[in-house]
């Protein structure tokens, strides 16, 4: 499998084509708020666990000024998620995502999920994104079920199930590590364009934290240019991860806003474009500063469009 960019290079113009015939420009940082409906995540695992709860909580994400809001009904945390079943990642999403669009019209919503017939379910209420943390490993319907919709393509970089994929079991890798990573990210990204989904529906995850130790973290921050150059959008997710934890001591993840903060920063200087996060104020506010001393202008909010 080659490291090469794809031949027919599959992203000139910084465009997103997401669900509902709208296109999402990617010039400028995305922030993407991050909606958990588990009782179980990580960092804020059952805070918003009850609907109402959740959204409240994603209205709070887009008045910080959140351009995406993220819906997920399955933990992968660190510690080793409880895998749920397809019939319970449904009821927990949604009837979120269905009061999402109800309440807010414009607002783009992604579904996180690794489940065929979730990710449909989400398609049907008018979901924009689907974001498979697996790159379409888990479930051999994903790519059909991806390919017979218009819905923007979120593929990240893991390894096992869910219930391992957020901890360190598999994080075995040779001696260079972000070319390993990329050849199994590009692996799902051939799969996708297989499958007929179209290159401006995708964007590419490198799985921060994901069956990766700290150094293995930092070394595929640090290859973001050899993966922003196949010209897909590149999202990471660095949010409260453990890598941020151990580099600054801070032991509770809702304590690590500094330093993930400091790590999109980074990540935005080596070519990322959508952030995954937690706390969105922190991240809007310190991401268009960014923009704006490297571009020389402020950043313009609404960058989403009908696809004429």
């Amino acid at each position: 499998m080659s490291l090469a960019p794809p031949a027919a290079p599959p992203m000139r113009a910084p465009r997103w084509r997401i669900g509902g015939g709208r296109v999402m420009t990617i010039d400028r940082p995305i922030v993407v708020g991050i909606v958990n409906v588990t009782p179980d995540s990580f960092s804020d695992g059952g805070r918003f666990f009850r609907p109402a709860d959740a959204l409240a909580h994603a209205a709070t994400l887009l008045e910080d000024g959140a351009d995406v809001l993220d819906v997920g009904g399955e933990s992968t945390r660190p510690q080793g998620a409880a895998e749920v079943s397809e019939e319970e990642e449904r009821r927990r999403v949604i009837p979120v995502v269905r009061e999402l669009g109800r309440r807010f019209p414009d607002a783009i919503l992604s579904v996180d999920t690794v489940k065929a017939a979730v990710a449909e379910a989400a398609l049907d209420e008018g979901v924009h994104i689907v974001n498979d943390v697996s790159g379409m490993r888990l479930d051999a319907r994903m790519a059909a079920t991806l390919a017979r919709g218009d819905a923007g393509v979120v593929l990240m970089h893991s390894r096992g199930p869910v219930s391992e994929m957020g901890t360190t079991r598999h994080a075995t890798y040779g001696p260079d590590v972000a070319s390993e990573i990329l050849a199994e990210l590009l692996g799902a990204v051939d799969a996708a364009r297989a499958a007929d989904i179209a290159d401006d529906r995708i964007v590419v995850d490198p799985g921060i934290g994901f069956a990766k130790r700290t150094e293995h973290s930092l070394a595929m921050l640090a290859a973001l240019p050899r993966l922003a150059a196949w010209q897909y959008p590149v999202l990471v997710g660095v949010s409260r991860k453990r890598f941020v934890g151990e580099l600054t001591g801070e032991q509770e993840p809702a304590a690590r806003v500094a330093g993930t903060t400091g790590a999109n920063v980074a990540a935005l200087l080596l070519g990322a474009r959508l952030f995954r996060v937690h706390d969105v104020k922190a991240a809007r506010q310190a991401l268009d500063v960014a923009w704006a001393i490297l571009h020389g202008a402020a950043t313009q909010r609404g960058a989403v469009e009908d696809d004429a």
